[in-house]
């Protein structure tokens, strides 16, 4: 059996969790997993790793082994690229996830893009509002938007994302604009179902004294519903007034189709992140998917373009 193939399946189940993380990112079955760890672990003679039913851990010397396996494993793949297309040379699987309107907008069209680059590279996109665990469901990489819990996973800042109280021109000259918060009780506010997201309410930064202070205000108005897209929908409807993103909204507002209200009450900008498992060596497939969203999203027309 090859000998590199048991250190790669080691430190994939290792990471991951689980035989069957590791057997579903590398598209073979969990018992040829675990043929390779027995092996492994015969030919060694020494436990890796502690296998149950429900999770698999790491012994003492496995914890060690892994570290010398994956730091000999990242030789082997900048050995490989450093002679193959001038070091800059990727190829295997890219599996990533994104949220479900988010990505599709600004994810999934700069997949085939990526690929024209590095067309060694297979790609899974997986789009979902579930907060996805990279590493046990054997994950690469994720894109997120908004605040990031605090957790083992490592974050790069791709982009700024605010949030923007926009409507039509034609709604607003029916109804008039808000100058205020305050003033949007007399409005129809598009809001969020309470069993979706957005539960503290739309935030607006308004002053107080020599500064200024978050808020948060719980608008209430004839239509709500669970999908962002459709809110969006009926604000691009002339129905209301939407609490939307930039992400979402700056091509409408490039093209005149919404106006933005309330800009000087405009909460600070959060993030659009991409997030990995914690890794010393990052496979150079997965740095340079990074990269590209990076540089895709710090275009100046990139976010004002027409939704695609």
């Amino acid at each position: 059996m090859d000998k590199l193939k048991q250190l790669e399946s080691f430190v994939s189940v290792s990471t991951r969790g689980s035989l069957t993380a590791a057997a579903k990112a590398e598209g073979v079955a969990p018992a040829i997993m675990g043929r390779r760890l027995d092996a492994l672990e015969e030919r060694l003679g020494v436990k890796l790793l502690v296998r149950t039913t429900r999770r698999i851990s790491l012994t003492h010397e496995g914890s060690a082994f892994l570290e010398d396996c994956q730091r000999l494993l990242a030789d082997v793949a900048n050995a490989e690229a450093s002679v193959s297309a001038g070091g800059v040379k990727a190829s295997g699987h890219l599996r990533i996830t994104a949220p479900a309107g988010f990505g599709r907008r600004h994810v999934a069209p700069l997949v085939p893009r990526f690929r024209e680059l590095h067309g060694d590279v297979t790609i899974s996109l997986n789009l979902t509002d579930r907060v996805v665990d990279l590493a046990g469901e054997g994950f690469d990489c994720a894109v997120r938007v908004g605040d990031l819990p605090d957790s083992s996973l490592v974050s790069v800042r791709l982009a700024d994302n605010r949030r923007l109280c926009v409507a039509t021109p034609a709604y607003l000259e029916r109804h008039g604009t808000p100058r205020h918060p305050a003033e949007l009780g007399r409005h129809a506010c598009l809001t969020l179902s309470s069993d979706a997201s957005q539960t503290r309410g739309w935030a607006f930064r308004v002053p107080k004294g020599a500064d200024h202070e978050l808020i948060h205000f719980k608008p209430a108005g004839p239509l709500d519903c669970t999908d962002g897209q459709v809110l969006h929908d009926w604000c691009l409807a002339g129905l209301g007034v939407a609490w939307r993103s930039t992400w979402e909204v700056e091509g409408e507002i490039a093209a005149g189709r919404l106006v933005q209200v309330l800009a000087d009450f405009a909460a600070p900008a959060n993030g659009i992140y991409a997030v990995f498992p914690q890794r010393k060596h990052l496979p150079l497939r997965v740095r340079l998917w990074i990269d590209f969203l990076k540089h895709s999203y710090g275009r100046p027309d990139f976010w004002s373009a027409p939704p695609q």
